[in-house]
Formats: C-alpha cells, sequence, structure tokens
C-alpha cells in the first residue's frame, strides 16, 4: 500500500458505507464518515480512535456540505479520496408514484452527491491528485419495470460521472463511477422507499417483481466486504477505469444490455442516417 490516505466516505452507517469505512480502516487509512444521527457519531469514531471521524450530515442539506468538508480537513487533512456512497431505493410504477417521491431521490442520490463533489474539487484541484468515486448502480444501465425513479438517478450520476473525468483528467484528479449489482445490504429492505399500489392494470406486471425482491433481500450474491476490497484495489491504481462494475449478475446484465442496444442501432440504422443533410 502507498501512505495512508485520508478518505471521505457518505453513509458510514451501513451498508456498502459501513463496509467501505471498515475496509478503508482496516488498510491504513483515515476515514471521514457522514451518519444522519447524533447517536452515530461515538460509535463510528470507536471503529478506529483518532483514525475514524463521523460527521453529522444530510447530504441533501447542501449548505451544510462545505463545512462539513472543512471540519473533515481539520480533523483528518486534505480529503484523498470522496466516496458518494449515501443514497437510497425509491420502488413504485412511474404512473402510481407521487413527482415529489422522483424529487427526493434526486436530491440524495444526485444533487447530495454533487454537492459533495463541488466541496472537494478545489482542493483535489489545487494539490493535483484526488479520487473521486460515486456509487452508482448496475441500475444505472439496465432497467427493469417499478424503479423509473431510481434508475434515472442512477443513470443520472453514471454521466455525470463519466463529464467530470473528462474535466478534471488533466488535474491528476480520478473519477470512477461504481456500479454494484446485488449485493447483501439493506437496499432492497428498511433503505428502500416503497410506493403503495394503486392501478390494477400494473398488478400482473409488478407485483411478481416487488415480491421476487422482497424475498431474495438478505440472499443476494454480493458480499459488501468484497466490494470494499475492491474499492481498496481501485483507489491504488494509477490508471482507474471511469466506470467498474461489481458482481458476476451486474456484469451478465449490462452484457446483455449493451448487444441489446447494439442490436436495436444496427436495425435502424438506416432510419437515423436518413436525417442527415444530403
Amino acid at each position: 500500500m502507498s501512505e495512508p490516505k485520508t478518505f471521505l466516505i457518505t453513509g458510514v452507517s451501513s451498508g456498502f458505507g459501513r463496509a467501505f469505512a471498515e475496509g478503508a480502516l482496516a488498510a491504513g487509512h483515515r476515514v471521514a464518515g457522514t451518519v444522519r444521527q447524533e447517536e452515530a457519531r461515538a460509535a463510528f469514531e470507536a471503529l478506529a480512535p483518532g483514525r475514524a471521524r463521523a460527521v453529522v450530515l444530510d447530504v441533501t442539506d447542501t449548505d451544510a456540505v462545505p463545512g462539513a468538508v472543512v471540519e473533515v480537513e481539520a480533523a483528518l487533512g486534505p480529503v484523498d479520496v470522496l466516496v458518494n456512497n449515501a443514497g437510497y431505493g425509491h420502488e413504485g410504477v412511474l404512473e402510481e408514484s407521487p413527482l415529489g417521491a422522483m424529487h427526493r431521490q434526486f436530491d440524495v442520490n444526485v444533487f447530495g452527491a454533487v454537492a459533495m463533489i463541488k466541496a472537494v474539487l478545489p482542493g483535489m484541484r489545487a494539490r493535483r491528485r484526488g479520487h473521486i468515486v460515486n456509487v452508482t448502480s448496475m441500475g444505472g444501465f439496465i432497467t427493469m419495470p417499478g424503479i423509473a425513479y431510481y434508475c434515472g438517478s442512477k443513470f443520472a450520476l453514471e454521466g455525470i460521472s463519466e463529464v467530470l473525468a473528462k474535466e478534471v483528467a488533466g488535474f491528476g484528479v480520478r473519477v470512477t463511477a461504481l456500479a454494484p449489482g446485488s449485493f447483501r445490504t439493506d437496499w432492497a429492505g428498511r433503505s428502500m422507499v416503497r410506493t403503495e399500489r394503486s392501478i390494477g392494470d400494473y398488478d400482473a406486471l409488478f407485483d411478481p417483481i416487488r415480491e421476487r425482491r422482497q424475498a431474495v433481500s438478505g440472499k443476494q450474491l454480493g458480499d459488501p466486504a468484497k466490494a470494499a476490497a475492491a474499492l481498496m484495489k481501485l483507489v491504488e491504481m494509477d490508471d482507474p477505469p471511469v466506470h467498474l462494475l461489481l458482481g458476476s449478475d451486474a456484469l451478465k446484465l449490462v452484457r446483455d444490455k449493451l448487444a441489446g442496444m447494439a442490436a436495436e442501432i444496427d436495425r435502424w440504422e438506416a432510419l437515423t442516417r436518413s436525417t442527415d443533410i444530403a
């Protein structure tokens, strides 16, 4: 391992965030983690006294984000690695789901992540080093009925990550969109917000999907500790990928999606080309 780094990881109370934080601490790094409640602060800092620092922050409170970063850097030093992990899933058929639920989904998964990036990026750019890791999802590539708001937010974060990577490449700052498949976190359990069913026309399509997702919660293929190990490898790379899938399920589903898209583009190539000025 190279010299210890300072990590700032959002949402470290559970799931990927806790696994990432524990992996970084075990590797000898310093870790600042955001938590939502004051009572979670002491529990996190007890993981590695002196190297673990908790900051009470709701990432949707974008006015509070810059101050939180100042607090972290005063305690642990300049942020070398930002891991935008805080997020949740909204499940619900689009027609049934209120627009406010979409605003909330994007506030956390997209606007919160961008606010964190904007707070750490000036320092990274000035130092000509740093790594921004945005935790997206295979749902930022593939889709299924009932998670339109979630997939929309993750597609957005994938695109933002890719553009940002091009913008900051000349400053020694790296950007990776980390897209997990199905892991044994609580994403499909208490971390998921579900819209109540109201339109019978969608029963045959969506009810089996909802039931299957709840049935496999806690039995997914992916191991969060192994995801953390992959993150530790990622942040040591000189030339890290802009997009990294985690999990063999994500690999298969995204490859299938890309193959299907290629076939569709080829099928309609003549119509696509027909709009050019002759």
